[in-house]
């Protein structure tokens, strides 16, 4: 009798030791089907609390809660075998203290059995990232342009134009690699400052709206399939499923209409 040789997921590990080395791929997915037609291609996913506005169509991410993240992250990890799925710590979850963040990841660990979470902030974090990665979990930074601090940046703006803003960006990577993070998100970041912190940090960088010259990219899926109403300016469009589904609910609108839509009878006797 034969067995099937089990696929072994990617670890936090194994994506911590390609910095440097052959580009990091990874995607966002909240559901268990695109998550499989994602999984064999990417290295990790990131259930993005972005499925607030992807999703539920929230004007951002902020109104997003730990059961909403627990709910997709476990549909995500339903749906994968190989990648390493990383789930974000919601907006509220983990800010409070160190304490705080840790029963937030560790409920979302145990709840979804995914390898790793995500979270926001630089310097004013770093104890936060060092406090939950000595004991046991795995953390992904997350820095430049953090979506759960829009109210307090005035908005989705481009970090780092400034000489002061570039040395913030840099001090909170930095902070967050020596703190123990696997790996940092670096968004929203002109290209220059999103190198310089490449070459600085010893852990990988994984740009969206950065530099290209990051160890690694993501985008949210539905941007580049062209599913999302508003899609940032950096955001390279691979599909335009959008506008297939468009006419294909056109077409099946026409048939309903025209009555000429098949019945359950009229396929099962063409079956038969």
């Amino acid at each position: 009798m034969s067995v099937e040789p089990q696929t072994r997921r990617l670890t936090a590990t194994d994506i911590r030791s390609r910095k440097g080395g052959t580009p990091i791929v990874s995607l966002t997915s909240y559901h268990a089907h695109t998550a499989a037609i994602m999984d064999p291609h990417v290295d990790f996913i990131l259930v993005g609390d972005s499925l607030g506005m992807v999703m539920h169509g929230l004007e951002s991410t902020v109104p997003v809660t730990l059961d909403m993240m627990i709910l997709q992250g476990l549909a995500v990890m339903r749906g994968s075998k190989r990648a390493l799925v990383v789930v974000d710590l919601p907006f509220g979850s983990y800010e409070e203290s160190p304490a705080a963040a840790f029963r937030s990841a560790a409920r979302i660990m145990k709840e979804t059995g995914c390898g790793a979470v995500k979270m926001e902030g630089g310097v004013h974090m770093a104890e936060t990232v060092r406090f939950l990665t000595q004991r046991g979990i795995p953390v992904m930074g997350h820095i430049g342009l953090t979506p759960q601090s829009i109210n307090t940046m005035g908005g989705f703006k481009v970090q780092g134009k400034s000489e002061a803003s570039a040395a913030a960006v840099m001090a909170d990577a930095k902070a967050i690699a020596e703190a123990g993070a696997f790996a940092i998100v670096v968004e929203g970041v002109i290209e220059p400052v999103a190198r310089d912190i490449t070459r600085e940090v010893a852990v990988p960088t994984i740009g969206i709206g950065a530099s290209p010259d990051c160890d690694g990219q993501v985008l949210v899926l539905e941007d580049m399939l062209g599913l999302s109403p508003r899609v940032p300016k950096f955001v390279k469009k691979f599909g335009d499923l959008g506008g297939m589904i468009g006419e294909a609910v056109t077409a099946y609108a026409d048939e309903v209409k025209a009555r000429t839509f098949p019945s359950a009878d009229h396929v099962y006797k063409t079956k038969t």
